[in-house]
């Protein structure tokens, strides 16, 4: 146990009903136990009524949901015409808020939800018929939007446009998604309508920032919490270390799962209602599994029964079924992954444990606020997995309860995104000079450029316009033509991956997950964009090695700190899968096979630092020591970075060298993985100090000797991790940081 954080309890504050809330609204608000809003919920349902686009961005369970309710069903029921677009990042979210809005019973009100498994002639009666249409930035992308001229009536009469969850819209999908609401606003222009937007997040840094820069538009911020909650006790948690099975014997952890199984099993003991979230569905099964085990070997049999499994991918009535039998107390242990971390209303939970960072601060207090959501007392527990980030976080508590959440990062700018989307605007209708205004001005003039020299728009007097009778494609979570994987046994399309992503994900050989199920790759075939997998059930997983080089093409900001240079610019990495490692659950390395995989190459965003002659011999490192220290800085800064920009470490890479051919210097590259950029590496450039301040204090906190998986190695090392020099890493990242700090 590193640290236990005492989070006081909450007294709650209420407010009136505004006057313009509809009486039938509230009078099924009453009748549903809401008898008075929080002051909360009031402001930004204010600021939205009187024409406002606003964000609130409040905890988990502060009722933001009644925050955006109150304006848009006021709207619907005070003028039967008006129409509310409601947005969300999963299909079981939007579910979920249709039946909240249906069980309030209020007449007038035609709620339908729009997916890609809506049949077509219920689409037909939801454009003609529905005023509140709850739907994702997919559809809207793919279907809404291109056929706006079907949906006019429903365009023209948008009052406002809610999105929800709107922190998980970041990197590049959320870049994407930030175009695709500019095109909503464009297309709604056309029409004559101006919706408000009404966001609603998860606390953030900046969450009025981070909205503004998502729908285009000011946006007013309402985060001051003033929802009852009981106190939490939360506990931060480290697995001990052991040795077998481990890279170069160097020391690995016990795997988070298995600890939260063991935990689980002792809270279902105790009679505690809980939730355990894991990183993967197959985590989930094994977790809930282990936990079951573990009652059977403790004579608790009776319990066994009482604990189960939760992810995405089962059918939408065993999720209800699930979610009441956890709600009733029939089942008092559930494993799940971020299925239940957002919209589903699970109350009168005991504890929740976090097998794992979750990847944000948002989603730890989202996860976190899953237990005590009546008021009452709940615990917490955090174990670390075997990660820098995980490392730090439990042995640095401040990092956790003393700072804000990140911000989301996305670029709409970047040209690799703006591209398909002016595309896709012009195909729409034929782009203007006021719309290159609203798609980035100076940013979006070059990209306009390129298109037309492409031959992909033409240029005329009154615009741009779209040249093909084909409609133009972008695929909002990624980049490029998107590469499909299909079972070899039944041709069944089981998903898509980045063609970038490919030849690390699907290689021949590779287990990949799709909807708790486990497939082997047969074949990848770049050319023609298909992977071919089978059904298998192997007990270990795969991970590629890549061998990486870099080159600096642009250098767009540069300082100078006495002997050390930082600087963020454009780079051109290119990279190879080599190999391929498959690891049991535990993290055990079992072998590593060669791949021949094809040269690939990423013209991206980049952060680097350099150091001097001077600022090295002041390290006291050998030249022999150097490579191994500057790689053990470059795979532990990864590690860190996502703690100050909304990323993942698979978002971003690495470089290290001694002598680069570009800085003619012992160099430290951490560059974007995403053509263009997703605006993680500006963010590490912007907070470069305290960036590599937690990166020393992850190092320097692990337990190990000379370094493990907690703090310097990487599970995607092309280099196989070697070498690595934990001691040589501090002594580079105390010159940087002393530099860093006085500058």
């Amino acid at each position: 146990m590193r640290h236990v954080e005492q989070v006081p309890a909450r007294p709650p504050a209420a407010a009136g009903w505004p006057d313009w809330v509809a009486a039938d609204l509230v009078a099924a608000l009453a009748a549903a136990g809401i008898d008075a809003p929080w002051p909360h919920q009031v402001e930004a349902a204010e600021h939205a009524w009187a024409g406002s686009s606003v964000v609130i961005a409040t905890g988990t369970a502060s009722g933001k949901s009644l925050a955006y309710q109150l304006p848009m069903l006021s709207a619907v029921l005070a003028e039967a015409r008006s129409k509310v677009l409601y947005l969300s990042p999963t299909k079981a979210l939007a579910a979920d808020q249709h039946r909240a809005l249906a069980a309030l019973g209020l007449p007038g009100l035609r709620a339908a939800t729009l997916d890609g498994d809506t049949p077509f002639e219920e689409r037909d009666w939801i454009r003609q018929h529905a005023n509140v249409v709850l739907s994702n930035p997919d559809l809207l992308h793919r279907t809404l939007l291109p056929q706006h001229q079907r949906w006019a009536g429903f365009l023209r009469r948008l009052r406002f446009v809610v999105i929800d969850e709107c922190h998980h819209y970041r990197g590049l999908f959320g870049s994407h998604v930030s175009l695709v609401l500019r095109r909503l606003r464009r297309i709604c222009a056309a029409y004559g309508a101006a919706p408000v937007f009404v966001l609603a997040s998860a606390t953030s840094a900046t969450p009025g920032e981070s909205a503004s820069r998502l729908v285009g538009l000011p946006v007013r911020t309402v985060d001051r919490d003033r929802s009852p909650r009981g106190s939490r006790t939360f506990a931060l948690w480290e697995p001990a270390l052991a040795l077998a099975g481990s890279e170069h014997a160097v020391p690995i952890r016990r795997a988070a799962g298995s600890e939260a199984a063991r935990l689980l099993a002792d809270l279902v003991i105790a009679g505690a209602r809980s939730l355990v979230f894991v990183r993967s569905r197959r985590g989930a099964e094994l977790t809930a599994l282990a936990a079951k085990n573990h009652l059977a070997e403790a004579g608790a049999t009776e319990l066994v029964d009482r604990v189960a499994a939760y992810r995405g991918g089962y059918l939408a009535q065993e999720r209800r079924a699930l979610e009441r039998s956890l709600t009733s107390g029939e089942l008092l242990g559930v494993a799940t992954t971020n299925a239940l971390e957002l919209g589903v209303d699970i109350t009168g939970l005991d504890a929740v444990v976090l097998a794992g960072y979750p990847g944000t601060l948002a989603s730890l207090w989202q996860q976190a606020g899953r237990a005590g959501r009546r008021g009452q007392d709940a615990l917490v527990v955090f174990i670390a997995r075997d990660d820098p980030l995980d490392t730090y976080l439990v042995n640095n508590p401040a990092a956790i309860f003393a700072r804000p959440v990140e911000a989301s990062v996305t670029d709409p700018g970047n040209p690799h995104v703006l591209g398909p989307q002016l595309c896709c605007a012009a195909a729409e209708l034929p782009l203007t000079a006021a719309d290159v205004e609203l798609f980035g001005g100076p940013a979006a003039e070059p990209v306009l450029a390129e298109l037309v020299e492409q031959g992909l728009l033409r240029r005329r007097p009154t615009g741009w316009f779209w040249t093909d009778r084909n409609r133009p494609t972008a695929n909002l979570r990624g980049a490029g033509q998107p590469v499909t994987v299909v079972e070899s046994g039944s041709g069944t399309l089981l998903g898509t991956v980045d063609a970038g992503t490919a030849p690390a994900t699907v290689h021949p050989a590779a287990v990949y997950l799709h909807q708790g199920s486990s497939f082997v790759v047969d074949e990848l075939d770049l050319d023609h964009g298909a992977a071919l997998v089978h059904p298998e059930d192997p007990p270990w997983t795969t991970c590629a090695q890549e061998i990486t080089d870099i080159a600096i093409l642009a250098i767009e900001r540069s300082a100078m700190l006495d002997g050390v240079s930082v600087q963020l610019g454009t780079v051109d990495v290119s990279h190879q899968v080599v190999s391929y490692q498959r690891r049991r659950f535990s993290g055990e390395l079992l072998d590593e096979t060669p791949l021949d995989m094809p040269l690939q190459r990423l013209v991206t965003k980049a952060v680097w630092y350099t150091l001097d002659d001077v600022l090295v011999s002041e390290t006291g490192l050998e030249a022999m020591e150097l490579p191994g220290a500057l790689h053990a800085a470059e795979h532990a800064a990864i590690g860190l970075l996502p703690l100050f920009a909304s990323c993942d470490r698979w978002d971003i890479g690495g470089v290290s060298t001694a002598l680069h051919a570009d800085t003619g210097r012992p160099t430290v590259f951490v560059y974007d993985g995403h053509p263009g950029g997703a605006g993680f590496a500006a963010r590490g450039h912007a907070v470069l100090a305290d960036w590599l301040a937690a990166t020393r204090a992850a190092i320097a906190g692990c337990e190990c000797p000379a370094g493990c998986p907690s703090c310097i190695q990487s599970p995607k090392c092309g280099n196989g991790n070697n070498p690595l020099d934990k001691a040589g890493a501090l002594l580079v990242l105390d010159a940087v940081l002393s530099r860093a700090k006085a500058a």
